[in-house]
């Protein structure tokens, strides 16, 4: 199988100031290409070539899923930002489980700017959802994902340098608190919500 590259969903210089179209071109370009290059040359003809990146995530391990869930993760990551958003998600279904889960948007935001910039070495911030529903913060190292762990992604910050560190250099705590006030996308996060709920209720009815 020949994985393509996923287009970005935006401009390359769409995120300006706040992430630069040299840093985004060189990571979706260079860093996401990258990791299904190598995919595609560790997996070569095995019966894995004939797997989605998803399932290749959840079945595999070594380099085959440090790459592809690389992949997975930069693809997820795109979809979680969009130019000028909102500083806080809409009134609605994700807003009212952030505050059950977190207390107050600004509690839910501030766990996780610390989250991402306190996590050590390479990796992500995530927000996730169990099958019920229920929201936390948490990080993951280098390539590792929450799917390969039984939890639904609703956004994702990239904490690799990569993803940083021409605009910022060291100062990862400027890149995540950019993407916090000015970039998630939470229309997305609300869609993520609504699978994790729909699919818990489809369980639900089938038990």
């Amino acid at each position: 199988m020949t994985f393509d590259l996923p287009p970005l969903p935006w401009n390359p210089d769409a995120l300006e100031p706040h992430i630069s179209a040299t840093t985004i071109k060189l990571h979706h370009g260079k860093h996401h290409r990258g990791y299904l290059t190598k995919l595609e040359k560790a997996i070569g003809q095995t019966p894995k070539a004939r797997q989605d990146l998803e399932t290749i995530v959840r079945t595999s391990s070594n380099g085959v899923f440090n790459n592809a869930a690389q992949a997975w993760n930069h693809a997820f990551y795109w979809k979680s930002l969009q130019p000028n958003a909102p500083a806080e998600p809409p009134r609605g279904e994700l807003r009212a489980a952030i505050e059950t889960g977190f207390g107050t948007v600004e509690s839910f935001r501030t766990k996780l700017r610390e989250a991402a910039i306190g996590h050590f070495g390479s990796g992500w911030a995530w927000l996730v959802a169990d099958r019920g529903g229920r929201l936390s913060v948490s990080t993951t190292h280098d390539a590792d994902t929450p799917i390969a762990h039984d939890q639904i992604p609703l956004l994702t910050i990239d904490v690799w340098e990569h993803a940083y560190y021409l605009d910022y250099q060291n100062e990862r705590d400027r890149y995540v608190q950019a993407a916090i006030d000015h970039l998630l996308n939470w229309d997305f996060a609300a869609e993520n919500l609504r699978g994790a709920t729909t699919a818990e209720r489809q369980t639900a009815q089938s038990r």
